[in-house]
């Protein structure tokens, strides 16, 4: 099949191996925009995802749709969460459209922190138990694990 090119704001042409629909195209360029617009820059995950439009726009509108929707969580509280999940994650770049969104939303720069800093704690427990288990095992240190099957 041969590679098609779309050029995507402020990107080089990025090949296309599939066929896609031109209003599809159509309403994924709209949304890049109104993207653009909000941040000042499309972030690369958005840059990447809307060279297949039958994935992207179903995509933004589940991430409208979760910050956004109907929800008994105010757009603060939904954003520090947002702080903590991309903390906890590593997603560098999405931190700070998410630390920015919650300041906007009303949060302070203490909740900001208190935020990373649960995001930063649980990230480090994964860790732990992941790496501790495995240190455990190697090393023939007994442990109690029933806990476990009382954990719901």
């Amino acid at each position: 099949m041969r590679a098609r090119y779309i050029t995507v704001i402020n990107m080089h042409s990025v090949p296309m191996l599939m066929e896609e629909d031109p209003k599809e195209r159509e309403v994924a360029d709209r949304i890049l925009e109104a993207i653009k617009r909000e941040y000042g820059f499309v972030p690369l995950v958005n840059q990447v995802m809307s060279t297949r439009p039958d994935i992207f726009i179903p995509q933004t509108r589940l991430n409208k749709a979760v910050f956004e929707g109907k929800s008994d969580l105010d757009e603060k509280t939904k954003y520090l969460c947002a702080v903590s999940a991309a903390a906890s994650s590593g997603a560098e770049y999405c931190i700070g459209v998410h630390m920015r969104h919650a300041f906007d939303a009303g949060a302070t720069e203490d909740e900001i922190l208190e935020a990373v800093t649960i995001g930063c704690q649980v990230a480090m427990n994964r860790a732990q138990s992941y790496a501790l288990r495995r240190y455990a095992e190697m090393f023939d240190i007994d442990t109690d694990e029933s806990y476990l099957n009382n954990v719901k």
